[in-house]
């Protein structure tokens, strides 16, 4: 919840806020809602009405959740999938397990670095672009480790770019979800996709443990990701539409060039022949009735707007390092991030821990991942929900009417109190349930303590997501 009031306000700013001062407001997302109006006569004005917050249907709304559903298996997968394979990995590459940790550390060293100058980007060049170029290198740096037998090195490196490469889509999700939702229906889109993409927190540690058990190596858990990579590009290409603000609007622009959904392609090059005999109908219709060509258009009817051709321009990644200085942010960024590091230690030590205090082997030490994983999703599918609810409460405590239309006006209405709402009492539950389980594993109790206390904390750590 609290990181969530991280995405509202950040996708309330605009590039230049960025660069440089604190975030002001700018999008349509913190302003009160325009209006359209008639031309300025002697007559008393119509009343306006609202420009859409977004132009998505509910129908595109589903589609894109289960597209951000698929993308943002990525990190997850790849960063679990991975755990129950470090002894195997220890042992082929001749190094210790210290060393086979480090590329953990690795992993989340890039994946710290990938969202600060992806997710920049994305707002810049639009999400689609960054969705491509993210994948590509991800699907390519599996498929070296796939191949790569004997470097330790080129373990390490590789291991790198595919972190790279997937972390990005989870910053990229959080955009996209404030590009097609106003702030008080983001937990219904937000809440699916964190469920149901935490669900490869779950599946991850057992498809690598099986894999690992069955086939006696590690190479085929790199080859499941190479295929997972790659279907997921060919599906990003082919369905997946821009939905950047500053590039589509509220989605009534037509994106162009490679903003362009693959499939695409071809009905461009059918629109242009049948705009070719167009043109050459209404030069028949102008030399028989006298009309201009702007007289037919408008006889017409309007046509969608086309985006322009911009040049390549990106904000400054590093300006954005600004906003961990101002002391709100800073706490709602410590606070979130807390709870994502221990659950993290966390899993890093199951495989040590239920292998020598419980003798597991690979395949259970995979499926001993499946209550933190079940939490997971659990959890940040009753998140979404609280979202929502705690904002609903928030408004009729002020006393104002949600707008679902075209947003509220977030400059005044207090959206930190509204995702921080009952902030305090999952945060007391959260720690007695860390001081339980290092309690549990320290003493050597049964191993169902430490498996249920792994459930609770990965439920709790997605409620200050």
């Amino acid at each position: 919840m609290l990181e969530s009031t991280s995405a509202d306000r950040a996708s309330s700013t605009s590039d230049e806020d960025v660069q440089t001062a604190r975030p002001k407001s700018s999008s349509p997302s913190r302003r009160a809602p325009p209006c359209t109006t008639l031309p300025e006569t002697d007559e008393p004005p119509s009343t306006c009405s609202p420009i859409p917050y977004t132009t998505f249907t509910p129908c595109q709304k589903r589609l894109l959740i289960a597209i951000l559903i698929l993308t943002m298996l990525a990190a997850p997968l790849t960063a679990t999938i991975y755990l129950p394979l470090l002894p195997l990995l220890a042992t082929q590459f001749a190094v210790s397990s210290q060393a086979i940790n480090l590329t953990i550390t690795i992993y989340i060293v890039f994946q710290a670095i990938s969202p600060l100058l992806f997710a920049t980007a994305s707002d810049t060049l639009g999400r689609r672009p960054i969705y491509l170029t993210t994948y590509a290198l991800y699907t390519i740096a599996s498929l070296g480790l796939a191949l790569n037998q004997h470097s330790y090195v080129a373990l390490l490196v590789l291991r790198a770019l595919q972190s790279f490469g997937a972390s990005a889509v989870l910053a990229v999700a959080f955009g996209v979800i404030a590009d097609v939702c106003p702030p008080a229906e983001r937990g219904a889109m937000l809440g699916p996709t964190q469920g149901a993409a935490n669900l490869a927190v779950c599946l991850g540690p057992v498809i690598g443990g099986w894999v690992a058990l069955a086939s006696g190596g590690f190479e085929w858990v790199f080859w499941a990701l190479v295929i997972f990579g790659g279907t997921v590009l060919a599906l990003v290409g082919v369905a997946l539409p821009e939905m950047a603000r500053n590039v589509v609007e509220n989605g009534s622009v037509e994106a162009t060039g490679w903003r362009r959904p693959w499939w695409s392609i071809a009905s461009v090059w059918v629109g242009r022949r049948k705009e070719k005999k167009r043109r050459t109908i209404d030069e028949e219709v102008m030399e028989k009735s006298g009309e201009t060509t702007g007289e037919i258009n408008a006889r017409k009817g309007k046509q969608r707007k086309v985006g322009k051709k911009e040049r390549f321009k990106m904000a400054n990644p590093l300006a954005a390092i600004r906003i961990i200085f101002y002391k709100d942010t800073a706490l709602v960024l410590w606070m979130a991030a807390s709870p994502y590091a221990v659950w993290y230690c966390v899993q890093t030590s199951i495989p040590s821990i239920y292998k020598d205090t419980y003798n597991f082997n690979e395949f259970q030490i995979g499926l001993s991942y499946l209550t933190g994983g079940t939490g997971t999703v659990l959890g940040g599918y009753a998140n979404g929900k609280l979202m929502d609810r705690n904002y609903r409460a928030t408004a009729r405590k002020i006393g104002r009417t949600i707008d679902k239309v075209s947003g509220d006006d977030l400059d005044n209405f207090p959206i930190e109190i509204a995702r921080a709402r009952g902030s305090w009492y999952l945060l007391a539950i959260y720690t007695g349930a860390l001081a339980g389980y290092g309690c549990s594993v320290q003493s050597h109790t049964n191993e169902s303590v430490p498996l249920i206390l792994q459930f609770l904390l990965a439920a709790l750590c997605t409620s200050f997501q």
